[in-house]
């Protein structure tokens, strides 16, 4: 048994022609072959050499029984029967009975040199006959056939020694030994060889070549043995040895095919059990792996028509690495087209490694195979037309088809989406545009020339889209442009009264937006201008959805229309249907008795230099169930006009409160300061208010700071100093918020004695830049110097306005670079760890605690 390294040529394939020739083997192989021919030789010439006599059965010369001896190996050989393991082919044959009545007929020594040469000479006539040239195959195959008869002559002489008698126990076990020996050494050499070409793992191949091969070996050794019996006891017996050769040469070659046919309808069963695909690349490659394991393939090919015409894709892989060119393949080469209901799909073209079956049956399961994967082929194609249909149909659902920007349903669909992933504090934006003169660009230039500046705009848009912006067409000449990134406020120690920034940001990003689609574009031969107008709403992420932030532009779009500028903001004055403003009054009321909708928060005020707390600002945020958070800008003057002014001072004076009680208790002796409207301060019962929540929550008056704006002044002094004046008399300090903005700051600070100025944050952002702004914050220093009054400056976010307040003498700020406002369960851990990190630990003590 031996492998076979040459296959013979079964069919030639006519696009390209496969030309037969010589495998390319690994360095390893060409190593072993070599090391082998040495081997064999070295044995025969020992055989030869070494005097190893024994009485022949029959009256023959030595040389003539070399001779029966080598056309008996050589009849063997022709006689082999090959099935595939792997990628490569085994062939067996009758070499164990030629080495049994060789033994018989020959010198044992001579054994070794007859079965080179017989085996020589019958591969050459078998390669000569199918046109093959391969030296260092037929040597490999040679020295591998005597190497097997050197150990099993060197066996089997052991057992039988010079002179027992030939039909003796002794020497059948002795032969049946050396038959064993024979077989043994082949399938081991036939074994590392085919392993060396990667054509299967060592153990698949051993398990299949002792399955094939057994049956064979012991119908051998039987007729060896049932030989030697004739020859002894009367040639007659030998009459009936061709018709029994006959016989078993026939039922071995339909064992072996019969294995092979089930061999290859099993794994053809495997193979078209994982050729569905939804792609033809993953069909493709399965029906390659497939087509290796079922036809023990060295190549296979398939190619697949395109359905618009143009050359076929093709799809290849090779059965090991070490496999050449496909030209130069050698084996049965067929090809199959592949059609599915008359319809062509491709090619299905498999280099066989040798024929072990008839080329009939084995086109036939290429045939078998290639409907198969036809069918999978087919299927997937129609997947993907499929899959591409409906990707087109969802993308022109979602995309305007002219511009293939994003459609209304897909601009609020995305970003509503969008608006679920944003913090709902933070403000969003969206630009309406409308192009002025799109119409008459239509009527005099046709809609071609229109089609085209619309493409131009969305281009223009589509470059100046920043990260995260969404850019659309409605319809018509109307675009979008969702902003989900609006900043707030750079410090959210925002008063009550004060208004919140987006929308200047907005409205800028809006002016940019009209600037560059105002550049000249050329439109049918025509350079032209583009007016633009653009409507602006801003709103909290988890205040509305995209529907109605859409309606609210196209109301400020209208109304820049209206007044013929470029950009327009959203006005609920404005809007018809907005009920915001009147519903406002009663969701303020229901707040009030809620639990989670108005929210306290802190924020520090600290000593610039040591960064030790020196106070804390009481902020309040609303967080309404419908349009999310919502500052004091959007519902302070509604309080203030309203009857709930006095409710809801009481709630936050309570809550600002009962936070102050929660550090001093922990030993912080720390004031807290409460926003104060003009209107309470024309409420004569205020003082006692105050005075009835302090004792509520037992706190001395100089724990609290009220913060009155410098609007304060115009309103009625008499009666506001007489409230400033008894609140003072209590204890509780007076601060004037946003000093510097109003006109009658002086004014009012020489007629009220105040505790605190607080600057506003406008003069500390710009005193680094502005001469002007540093004047105003010096100013304030020093005037808060010469009234006894604390300066607190708002708004430091950066640490050169931290040293540039120091240069100035201010000695207290609040601010990002500081805290952010906290909600009241963190405010006494942020206050402790402050005054920890204070290099010279200067925090108020109060006289029963501890820091």
């Amino acid at each position: 048994m031996t492998p076979q390294p040459d296959p013979v040529t079964a069919g030639r394939r006519d696009r390209p022609s496969a030309k037969v020739g010589q495998v390319s083997r690994p360095k390893a192989g060409r190593v072993l072959t070599w090391t082998l021919v040495a081997v064999a030789v070295a044995a025969a010439v020992l055989g030869v050499v070494l005097p190893l006599p024994r009485p022949a059965i029959v009256d023959l010369s030595p040389v003539g029984g070399v001779g029966v001896a080598v056309l008996l190996v050589g009849a063997a050989q022709l006689a082999r029967l090959r099935f595939r393991v792997g990628r490569g082919t085994v062939s067996i044959s009758w070499g164990e009975t030629a080495f049994i009545i060789g033994f018989a007929l020959a010198p044992p020594g001579w054994l070794p040199v007859a079965t080179l040469l017989g085996a020589a000479g019958a591969w050459l006539l078998i390669t000569w006959l199918n046109d093959q040239r391969v030296v260092a195959d037929l040597a490999h195959l040679a020295a591998s056939l005597t190497l097997g008869a050197s150990g099993a002559t060197a066996v089997t002489y052991a057992i039988t020694g010079p002179s027992a008698p030939m039909g003796s126990t002794r020497v059948q076990v002795g032969l049946i030994t050396g038959a064993a020996t024979y077989l043994l050494i082949t399938l081991g050499l036939a074994v590392l060889t085919l392993s060396l070409h990667r054509d299967a793992p060592p153990a698949h191949i051993a398990v299949r070549a002792l399955h094939a091969k057994l049956p064979m070996f012991v119908g051998n050794v039987l007729v060896g043995l049932l030989t030697i019996f004739a020859l002894v006891n009367g040639p007659v017996w030998l009459l009936a040895l061709p018709p029994s050769l006959w016989l078993l040469q026939r039922t071995y070659r339909y064992h072996l095919r019969a294995e092979e046919e089930r061999r290859i309808w099993e794994a053809f069963a495997r193979a078209t059990r994982t050729l569905g695909g939804s792609s033809e690349l993953a069909v493709a490659a399965a029906g390659l792996r497939g087509a290796l394991d079922v036809f023990g393939a060295r190549r296979v090919e398939i190619d697949v028509l395109q359905p618009h015409g143009g050359s076929p894709r093709r799809y290849a892989a090779d059965g090991t690495a070490q496999d050449p060119t496909p030209g130069s393949l050698p084996g049965a080469v067929i090809t199959r087209a592949m059609e599915v209901g008359g319809t062509p799909v491709g090619e299905l073209t498999v280099w066989l490694a040798e024929p072990t079956l008839p080329v009939a049956r084995d086109e036939l399961a290429v045939s078998a195979y290639g409907d198969a994967l036809a069918g999978a082929l087919h299927d997937a194609a129609a997947h993907e037309r499929l899959a591409q249909l409906e990707a087109k149909v969802a993308h022109d659902g979602v995309h305007d088809p002219l511009t293939g920007l994003a459609n209304r349903s897909a601009l609020i669909a995305d970003g509503d989406a969008m608006l679920q992933t944003i913090h709902r504090d933070q403000q969003v934006a969206l630009l309406l545009l409308d192009l002025n003169e799109f119409r008459e660009v239509n009527g005099t230039l046709g809609h071609r020339a229109g089609d085209a500046m619309l493409c131009t705009v969305a281009e223009r848009l589509t470059d100046l889209a920043r990260d995260q912006e969404v850019v659309a067409r409605l319809g018509d000449d109307e675009f979008a442009i969702l902003l989900p990134t609006i900043s707030t406020l750079t410090d959210s120690a925002t008063p009550l009264h004060e208004a919140p920034v987006p929308l200047p940001r907005a409205v800028r990003r809006a002016r940019e937006v009209v600037d560059q689609l105002g550049l000249p574009m050329e439109i049918g031969g025509v350079r032209l201008v583009t007016e633009v107008a653009v409507g602006v709403a801003v709103s909290p992420a988890g205040g509305t959805d995209l529907a109605e932030l859409i309606r609210r532009a196209g109301i400020a779009l209208d109304q820049a229309k209206e007044l013929q500028v470029g950009v327009a903001a959203y006005d609920t004055a404005r809007d018809a249907s907005s009920t915001d403003h009147l519903a406002l009054p009663a969701e303020l009321h229901d707040a009030l008795t809620a639990d989670d909708q108005l929210v306290l928060v802190l924020q520090p005020e600290v000593d610039l230099e040591t960064g030790a707390p020196t106070g804390v600002e009481a902020l309040i945020r609303w967080r309404h169930p419908r349009r999310g958070l919502l500052s004091p800008g959007d519902f302070i003057e509604t309080i203030e006009h309203g009857e709930l002014l006095g409710p809801f001072t009481r709630y936050v004076l309570d809550r600002a409160l009962t936070a102050a009680a929660d550090w001093n208790k922990s030993g912080l002796d720390l004031p807290v300061s409460v926003n104060v409207s003009a209107r309470s301060l024309l409420d004569a019962t205020f003082p006692a208010q105050v005075a009835d929540a302090l004792r509520r929550h037992h706190l001395d008056a100089d724990q609290l700071v009220l913060e009155i704006t410098e609007s304060v002044a115009v309103s009625d002094q008499e009666v506001v100093d007489e409230v400033i004046a008894a609140l003072r008399e209590m204890g509780v300090q007076i601060s004037v918020d946003d000093f510097g903005t109003g006109f009658s700051s002086l004014s009012f600070v020489t007629r009220v004695t105040v505790d605190e100025l607080k600057v506003d944050r406008s003069f500390v952002t710009g005193m680094t830049d502005s001469p002007a702004a540093a004047a105003v914050v010096r100013g304030a220093v020093e005037l808060g110097a010469r009234l006894g009054a604390r300066v607190v400056a708002e708004g430091v976010e950066t640490t050169d306005q931290r040293e540039a307040l120091l240069a100035l003498g201010c000695t207290s700020a609040q601010g990002y670079h500081f805290s952010r406002p906290l909600p009241a369960d963190k405010i006494v851990a942020a206050l402790h760890q402050l005054a920890e990190a204070a290099p010279s630990k200067i925090v108020p003590l109060r006289a029963d605690g501890a820091s």
